[in-house]
This record gives C-alpha cells, structure tokens and sequence, in this order.
C-alpha cells in the first residue's frame, strides 16, 4: 500500500484567506515595496508628492512599452527590436521637426518608423516563418546600428513648442502629462485585450494556434497586427522620451525589452501565451520603476540596483509562478 505524500505547502495553505495570491503577486509586491521603502527611506522624501509623480513621470515609457507588449507576449511570440525603435523614432521625428515639417510631420515620422518595423518582423515571422525571438534580435541590433548611423550619435534637440507640450515633461493639473500618456494607453489597451473580438483572437492565438485557425482565427494576420501595435507603442515611447529630455539620442530605450518584458510577467501575462493582462503589465511596470527609484534615494550605486532590482523580480515571478502538479 502505497503511503500519500503530503506536499510542503498544501494548496489550502496557498490561498490564504480566500485569497488568490499567486494571480496577485503583482500588487502584493508593489504594496510590500512601498512599505518597504517607506519604512527605511521615508525621512529622504520617498513618499513625498513630488517624488511620487517623478516615479510616475519616468516610468511613463516603459508603462507603454510594456502595454504594447503584452499583446505580442500574449498571442505566443516576443519582440527584443522595442528599444532600439523608440530610439528612431525619437531621432527621425526629431530630424523631421527640425527639417521644417512641423509637429504633425514629425509624429507621422516617428509612428511610421514604428509600423515599418512592426511589418518587417510581422512578415519574416509569420511569412517566412522565422522565429520571432531571432527575428526581433537581429532587428534590435540592425535598428540600433540605423539609430547610431543617422546622427552619427549626436543628440538632436528638439524646439517645438506644440511638441514639448503635448510629449513634455509638464502636468495638467498636478499629474504629469507623460503619465497621462501611459494611463490613457494602458485603458486602451485594457478595453482592447478584454472586450474586444480582436482581444480574443489575440489570446486564442498564444493559447492553441491551431485550434484557434480550425475556429475561424486568422493567426497570421492576429500576430502582424500584434507587431503593429509593438512597433506604434515603441514609437510613441521614444517621443515621449523625447518631450521629456528636449532632445532625441540614439540610445534612448536601451534595456527597454528586458523591463517591458520583466513588466508584463510581472503582472501576470503567460510567456507563452493565450493569457494577457493589461493592468497586471501596468502595476508591474510601476513596481519596477518604484524599486528602481527607492533603490537611488538609498544611495546604491547602478551594479548594486540592477542586483537587488534583478533578485527582486525573479523572487516575484518565482513565487508567482503555479507549481506543476
């Protein structure tokens, strides 16, 4: 007769209170990070008004990023090409304001270079059936080196007032505009994955592919649209970072991918698709840009950060993560 082994942790011990935690691990580790920093660096102006809203301003990017890029995740694929193309898109909308063709010229550049790569690496996965992890890699380092060729590295400053006030660092009312920028994207894109026909093929796509083409899902043209939205949401990222510097670089969104991804994880979107969250990617692009804030105002120096960040986010998605039964 064969002994029932019991495991360390029953499952009722897991869902403490009702609750379900390992679907929340999000928001239970962006609380606990505030109370943390609170606790320890609160008399250095952590939870102060201003510092707040300066975590909001600064995250602002990344949060967009990591919206758009929930979608890609979320129909089973992945794109590393999101930093080095908000970095030409800050530069070609910026070259474009600076050639005269104004505030609306400049943004149509800027979203254009995004959707040119969104089908570049929407075809060579879907078309020529690459995967999208080679795929958007090498698209990474080709628009990387596009970013470093264009001004041969020099900052293009950008002197539009329309532009500064719509991208720039300013606020209506007390909030900062750039957050606005990635509370309204993050709503969008909310509505968009959950009540949406398209949201559901997005994640009809990641879940079962071949399941979802016998049902009627065109998978193929699902993905493109996803890459679309990574390329537009990459763009728009790189002319906030624009607004908010006064200036377009060619190394704006370096480790963009690795946050946005860390961001979307965090929140509770599979990596493998058919499951999608956009107010998880939210949260946890907030709690990366917290802990990278409060981790500053403790005085470590960047090697110790990206340390105790790093440790931080795969503790989080290690306890996040269900076990296999």
């Amino acid at each position: 007769m064969q002994s029932k082994v019991e495991p360390i942790f029953p499952r009722h011990q897991l869902n403490l209170a009702g609750i379900p935690w390992r679907e929340n691990i999000v928001y239970i580790c962006f609380a606990g990070v505030l109370v943390f920093f609170a606790l320890t660096i609160g008399d250095k102006g952590f939870l102060t008004v201003s510092n707040l809203f300066n975590i909001a301003r600064t995250t602002a990017m990344i949060a967009v990023i990591s919206v758009a890029m929930t979608f890609i995740i979320s129909s089973g694929e992945l794109d590393l090409s999101v930093g080095s193309t908000a970095a030409l898109a800050a530069l070609v909308s910026a070259l474009a304001i600076q050639a005269g063709f104004g505030f609306v010229g400049g943004v149509v550049a800027g979203l254009l270079c995004g959707l040119v790569v969104g089908i570049v690496n929407g075809f060579f996965v879907t078309v020529v059936s690459i995967p999208s992890f080679l795929v958007t890699l090498g698209m990474m380092q080709l628009v990387r080196g596009i970013d470093m060729r264009i001004t041969y590295t020099n900052p293009v400053p950008v002197r539009n007032g329309v532009f500064s006030a719509i991208f720039g660092p300013g606020s209506i009312g007390v909030v900062p505009t750039l957050f606005i920028w990635a509370l309204c994207v993050a709503i969008i894109g909310h509505v968009v994955l959950r009540y949406t026909p398209f949201g559901r093929q997005v994640l009809a796509t990641g879940g079962n592919r071949v399941a979802a083409r016998y049902s009627g899902v065109r998978t193929g043209r699902t993905k493109v649209i996803c890459f679309l939205i990574t390329g537009v949401g990459a763009a728009l990222a790189g002319m906030l970072w624009t607004g908010m510097m006064g200036t377009a670089r060619y190394n704006f969104g370096e480790g963009a991918e690795l946050a946005a991804i860390a961001a979307v994880i965090l929140g509770g979107t599979s990596l493998f698709g058919g499951k999608g969250t956009i107010v998880g990617t939210f949260v946890g692009a907030l709690l990366i840009g917290t802990i990278n804030n409060g981790l500053i105002i403790m005085g470590l120096d960047v090697s110790e950060q990206m340390m105790v960040a790093g440790a931080i986010i795969v503790l989080a998605v290690a306890f996040g993560k269900k076990p296999v039964r």
